[in-house]
């Protein structure tokens, strides 16, 4: 185009120096004087350091064609001319236009931002000069995308509007049209894999049934790309190294509508390994790669496994300082036998150290927070395994939505890196308002001030100020997880509860307590921890129903002077615990495990004497490599009781203290603390005796087999034993960016709570099927199941549990649930 204009632009001069009586052979003139006619935006000064022409230079035809190429050159015109009037030069000029907006117009498929930013890159846009010979292209460019996605009657067409001052208006109206379905997928030279099996593994989908709601038989062309790629991987990762895709037929249906997609592939034979060979720089480790090596002679060649080899080495270099080794695997093919021999080649490269560790993306969280959590050290060889495991922990923290990771090479050096760490914080509890909802359980509210990462130290504060329709409670606290350098924790809290059993579901007391406890942490290493501390609680028990199980620990303590007195107790604890966690993340985790292992016991010469141990374990198996799909096994294991004696009584774990089971923590689809042992009240039947007129009378004692079983609530037990199996699932509708704050899961939920010490054979004196039903709360074979979905939100108000379950195996005397949501509950 340019090039047209030049010789047009040439023409021009020959004519206009011809009509001032110049010969028709050009005649070179000194220029006298330069003018540069029709500058609008462009200025004069600009123009003319354009034009390599100056006053008093002889001009001739190749001069002046090089000064009509420069001035195409600057981009500021779109028509040039130039004449002479005696020694004048005069050079009349055109300018682009400029864009003074771009406007799109029935664009579905691509959004105005992704447009934009495409114009950006080609120079169109708000405030530069127009130049309409890239307009065709970028016509064709766009609706070469909507090809590429089946809409083969796609339109795109630019409008330039013509504005005062020489600007225009740029405006791309779009017909995107209906896109083109697969008809029908043939895949024509397979016979190892039956046609079936190869478009089963497709993407593309020329069939979906009524069901799939998010199926599509929508044509992609870069999906077409990424389907033969996966059929190409499915044969070399059984053998066939000779495969190939040969050709790929998309043809259309007369009416535009519909494809036909045909994929001709030439499978060859399978091959077997019948030699490995470690080759190039091994550092003296021979032997050890050789050992780690994945693949073994006289197994079935497999692209997977050699990919996986170079990546392996590739990692295992790293740990080492060798941060960009080159691992290369040249097969040798011997088409005779079919075999193929793997030549792995390794260079080192250069050993890389590191100069600095930066941080970003930290608003709230001070650099020191992170730096201690680093195994990378700077000024040490970058190690790649301590690159991830300093990613680990700072994942674990339980602060950051997302970790990411980038090593940049030092400009002008090959033995230095930066490492950079971005973060993206979440709330770390701050503000906490709660309220919860059940079918059975009602409304409760809770209010609190609770941070984990207390003005980005690190630290853990709280003020929780928490009330629901069965508690009262009032906590501070305070924990430095780095007392010292070394990663020893201390921490404290001083607290205020009462609670009304008989509005948590449970039977009827009263507990109102308070008390102060030190705690102190000491890691044992990367994954274990132990914890220990102390602790003074003071308890007041008040109206006792007067249930059987109650009566037991009532009857050891109670004030023989005044046996309706409130109990009260004053006790010192101890506890000690172990924990492991190998978890990738501390929140939403989804690949590694974690083990819990808690034990409380009262010191010797408190008013009671117990303790308590609790095991808890979780594992996540990721099934993809994006951690979409995930399973997840966890159990529940604890066990309480009572030691040494009271006035000749054996102790007993209290009952407030004990295991209960149900609702959105456990078990799910049963009313909250509902599992597990019920109350029973023993009441002896009286008959009267010698009424008078009125219908008043005396009572005498009943007959003893006339006494009664009277169902009351849950009460819990001293042992528990939960189990739960999980499929972590993408959230439908939901964007992948969210997937570290919402997750969705389709569970299984199984377990019960039993109390083994109360003597139920005691009372085998009742009728036969009275005892039956006090037997059944001591029987271990009674457990529960329920199955169902979950939804669970880090919301800006603390975490959001929603859920559906279903019990699918339940008992006469159970309370179900099926339907929970609470806001400000932990899980």
């Amino acid at each position: 185009m340019r090039f047209n204009k030049l010789f047009a632009s040439m023409v021009l001069v020959g004519a206009s120096l011809s009509g001032n009586g110049w010969a028709e052979t050009f005649q070179p003139f000194e220029v006298t004087d330069i003018q540069v006619q029709g500058l609008q935006r462009v200025a004069l000064g600009a123009a003319l350091l354009t034009i390599p022409v100056k006053v008093g230079d002889t001009v001739d035809e190749l001069k002046l064609q090089q000064a009509i190429k420069s001035l195409y050159a600057s981009t500021n015109f779109e028509h040039i001319e130039v004449s002479r009037d005696g020694g004048v030069l005069i050079v009349t000029v055109k300018e682009r236009p400029t864009i003074s907006s771009v406007t799109f117009e029935g664009n579905k498929d691509i959004k105005d931002e992704q447009l934009q930013e495409s114009l950006d890159g080609s120079g169109v846009k708000v405030g530069e000069s127009l130049d309409r010979t890239m307009l065709a292209g970028i016509e064709k460019s766009l609706q070469d995308f909507y090809y590429g996605v089946g809409k083969y009657g796609a339109k795109v067409e630019a409008e330039v509007v013509n504005l005062p001052r020489n600007r225009v208006e740029l405006q791309f109206n779009f017909t995107e049209g209906l896109a083109a379905e697969i008809k029908q997928i043939n895949v024509v030279g397979n016979e190892v894999f039956t046609d079936a099996e190869l478009i089963g593994m497709l993407e593309l989908k020329d069939y979906v049934a009524w069901w799939d709601l998010f199926g599509e038989r929508r044509y992609q062309k870069q999906k077409l790309q990424a389907d033969l790629e996966t059929v190409k991987s499915f044969y070399h990762n059984r053998g066939y190294i000779r495969f190939d895709v040969t050709s790929t037929q998309v043809a259309m249906t007369p009416d535009r509508k519909g494809l036909y997609i045909t994929i001709n592939v030439d499978e060859g034979e399978q091959y077997t390994v019948t030699e490995v060979n470690l080759t190039g720089d091994l550092m003296g480790r021979e032997k050890v790669m050789k050992a780690i090596l994945p693949i073994k002679v006289g197994d079935t060649y497999n692209g997977a496994d050699v990919t996986f080899a170079e990546e392996m080495y590739g990692k295992y270099l790293g740990r080492f300082g060798y941060a960009y080794p080159e691992v290369q695997t040249y097969p040798e093919i011997n088409d005779e036998t079919k075999e193929v021999s793997l030549n792995v080649n390794i260079n080192p490269g250069k050993r890389v150290y590191v100069r600095s560790i930066n941080f970003s993306g930290n608003q709230v969280t001070k650099d020191e927070v992170l730096r201690r959590e680093l195994r990378q050290m700077e000024g040490a060889w970058l190690n790649s395994a301590q690159v991830e495991q300093s990613k680990a922990r700072l994942n674990r923290l339980g602060y950051f939505e997302t970790v990411d990771t980038e090593t940049v090479q030092v400009p002008g050096t090959d033995d230095l890196v930066d490492i950079a760490f971005n973060v993206k914080e979440q709330p770390s509890g701050s503000f906490n308002a709660g309220v919860g909802y059940g079918t059975e359980s009602g409304m409760s509210l809770q209010f609190g001030v609770q941070q984990s990462n207390f003005l980005g130290t690190g630290n853990q504060a709280g003020i929780n100020l928490n009330t629901n329709k069965y508690s009262k409670n009032v906590n501070l606290s305070f924990t430095d997880p780095y007392f010292t350098k070394d990663g020893v924790s201390l921490g404290g809290s001083i607290y205020w509860n009462e609670f009304d059993a008989h509005e948590a579901n449970l039977e009827r007391y009263k507990n109102s307590s308070y008390g102060v406890a030190l705690n102190s942490g000491f890691p044992i290493n990367e994954y274990n921890r132990i914890n220990g501390g102390i602790g003074y609680r003071h308890n007041t028990i008040s109206e006792i129903s007067a249930y059987e199980q109650a009566l037991r620990f009532y009857n050891i303590y109670r004030d023989s002077d005044d046996p309706n007195a409130d109990l009260a107790f004053n006790n010192f604890e101890a506890n000690l615990g172990w924990y492991r966690s190998t978890l990738n993340r501390g929140t939403f985790p989804s690949d590694g495990s974690s083990q819990r292992l808690s034990t409380k016991v009262t010191i010797p010469g408190s008013d009671l004497q117990y303790f308590k141990a609790d095991f808890d374990t979780s594992f996540y198996f990721p099934l993809t490599r994006s951690h979409n799909w995930v399973v997840l096994a966890k159990a529940r294991f604890g066990y309480g009781n009572g030691y040494g004696q009271f006035n000749d009584n054996d102790q007993i774990l209290p009952f407030w203290e004990n295991y209960y089971s149900g609702g959105s923590s456990s078990l799910r689809g049963f009313k909250s603390n509902s599992v597990g042992p019920r109350s029973f009240y023993l009441s002896r039947g009286l008959e009267p005796c010698s009424p008078d007129a009125s219908g008043d009378g005396c009572y005498l004692p009943g007959d003893p087999n006339k006494i009664q079983v009277s169902d009351g609530r849950s009460i819990g037990g001293n042992a528990i034993a939960t189990a739960s199996f999980e499929v972590i699932v993408p959230t439908p509708f939901l964007d992948e960016a969210y997937s570290n704050s919402v997750r969705t899961s389709f569970f299984f939920d199984a377990g019960n709570v039993w109390d083994t010490e109360f003597d139920y054979d005691s009372y085998r004196y009742l009728p036969a099927h009275e005892f039956d039903k006090l037997a059944d709360y001591s029987d271990p074979s009674r457990i529960r199941a329920s199955a169902g979905m979950s939804v669970q939100w880090l919301s800006p108000m603390g975490p959001m549990v929603f859920s559906l379950a279903w019990p699918v195996k339940e008992y006469e005397d159970d309370e179900t649930e099926i339907f929970s949501f609470n806001i400000g509950k932990t899980f």
